[in-house]
């Protein structure tokens, strides 16, 4: 298995440190250059939703990154949700 990392952040922190802060970007200017509404990043940027295969072209478009950089960043975080609740998940094996 392949080494997690540590209790990722979510891809909207990054986004807002090291995107929109260094830019001085608003929120407002930020989605209007990524063709989203300010609602939609906002809920990226707050953790209340995840970054899609289509957010992660545009930011990576926007930004000069690649796609699969956020879409790794959100498979890790959302990985590592899921692991905290491992033990609560009703589960059988099936195979040996």
């Amino acid at each position: 298995m392949a080494t997690q990392m540590h209790n990722p952040p979510h891809p909207g922190e990054i986004l807002r440190s090291l995107c929109l802060e260094p830019l001085g970007l608003s929120v407002t200017d930020a989605a209007k250059g990524l063709g989203v509404s300010r609602k939609t990043l906002s809920s990226v940027l707050n953790g209340r939703a995840g970054v899609s295969p289509e957010m992660a072209v545009r930011l990576s478009i926007a930004f000069n990154t690649s796609a699969e950089s956020w879409l790794n960043q959100q498979v890790q975080y959302d990985l590592w949700q899921a692991e905290k609740r491992r033990k609560s998940l009703r589960v059988s094996k099936l195979a040996a």
